[in-house]
């Protein structure tokens, strides 16, 4: 099998587990947040007065309450106002988009993506998620997002040697057929989805964005004990690969995978892939028009 000699593969494998460990730990005032927002006593008013000590996500909050999407007749100015018109899980959502922004924003030459790639692909993965779970009724919304969030964030970790051997891993996929991932697992011990689930551990994140993160390309592999969150997982796996079919986050990886059949069949949309590319262009272009507005 091509790959790097045991004594480097071990090495890098020990440095990979640092780097994880090393990765600093989502703010006290972000924990304190979702452990409020996750407190069924918790009413609005309590989530505000946490929530009002960050300047930015008040007026990320805000924003979306008074967006046309909600459609009101009046602007709501009241922090407690907005979460309640929101709802605890979309406000979780926000405050979980804002945490991370700063791990996934740079470049990452190891998948050659530019500086904002990753990010870019993240949120379009999160917000195609949330629809195709929304219009299918399949699992929970905020999850998908959220998982879809977070699907590929052990490219953070992994960037740096998938750049060391990545002649090796090319090399696999190109001669032997191999998905990029398994390519990863055979020459650095390590893939990025199973490095992804294990910063979900470090964060103490609930374990559903640790199974969408570990099998996000491989649906087929969740173990029993993951099952109820087999729609998600679904999900987000199903909108990443039509993401980067549509040329959004494909870097050095990007046309490696394949859509799960499976996937699609327990999702019921064999034969609607097309029509849901078409909606999800759609998204894309209003997502964009609303960056363009910042």
């Amino acid at each position: 099998m091509v790959g790097l000699d045991d004594r480097t593969r071990d090495l890098i494998q020990r440095r990979v587990l640092k780097r994880v460990k090393d990765i600093p730990s989502l703010p006290q005032f972000v924990i304190e947040t979702l452990k409020k927002l996750d407190d069924p006593k918790s009413s609005a008013s309590d989530v505000g007065d946490i929530l009002s000590k960050d300047e930015g996500l008040v007026l990320r909050v805000l924003k979306l309450a008074n967006s046309a999407y909600y459609g009101l007749s009046r602007r709501i100015t009241s922090i407690s106002e907005a979460i309640a018109l929101l709802g605890f899980k979309t406000v979780k959502s926000i405050v979980m988009a804002a945490s991370v922004y700063k791990f996934m924003d740079g470049a990452f030459t190891g998948y050659s993506l530019d500086r904002g790639e990753l990010w870019r692909h993240a949120q379009v993965v999160a917000s195609t998620s949330h629809y195709l779970s929304e219009k299918l009724k399949a699992g929970d919304p905020e999850e998908a997002f959220v998982g879809g969030l977070m699907h590929d964030i052990g490219k953070i970790v992994l960037n740096d040697y998938v750049r060391f051997g990545y002649s090796i891993i090319l090399r696999l996929v190109e001669e032997d057929g191999v998905s990029f991932c398994d390519a990863e697992q055979q020459v650095l011990g390590f893939d990025h989805a199973h490095v992804g689930a294990l910063i979900m551990e470090q964060w103490n994140l609930p374990e559903a964005y640790s199974y969408i993160t570990h099998y996000h390309h491989s649906p087929w592999k969740l173990p029993p004990e993951g099952a109820e969150f087999q729609k998600a997982l679904d999900i987000v796996h199903v909108c990443n690969i039509m993401c980067l079919m549509l040329g959004i986050g494909m870097g050095a990886d990007g046309m490696q995978y394949t859509i799960s059949t499976d996937s699609l069949d327990r999702l019921g949309i064999t034969d609607r892939t097309e029509q849901i590319m078409a909606e999800f262009v759609d998204i894309i272009s209003e997502m964009e028009d609303g960056l363009k507005e910042n």
